[in-house]
């Protein structure tokens, strides 16, 4: 009985240990995918973050008093009006 018993479980050891061997190359293989995966979404992340920053600076620079004279004076031909043109209205 005892003979048997070994005849019997040695290929359900060997069978468990294949099992598992196959297991252990597939989950490491799907966490690599993973950090892979999970580094290509960082470095989209700081990309994206430093596009964010960029367009935050663009958007300051828009809305500079300084700036807004420059664009009205070289693009729209825009000038102060002389004191002397100024009317005021007084409802």
């Amino acid at each position: 009985m005892n003979r048997r018993w070994i005849i019997v479980a040695l290929p359900l050891l060997w069978l468990a240990v294949l099992t598992s061997a196959i297991a252990v190359v597939r989950v490491r293989h799907e966490a690599r995918s993973l950090f892979v995966q999970l580094e290509r979404l960082s470095a989209e992340r700081d990309r994206l973050n430093i596009e964010w920053g960029q367009l935050q600076l663009e958007q300051s620079a828009w809305s500079n008093h300084g700036f807004v004279e420059r664009v009205a004076s070289d693009k729209l031909r825009m000038t102060l009006p002389v004191p002397d043109e100024v009317r005021i209205v007084t409802p």
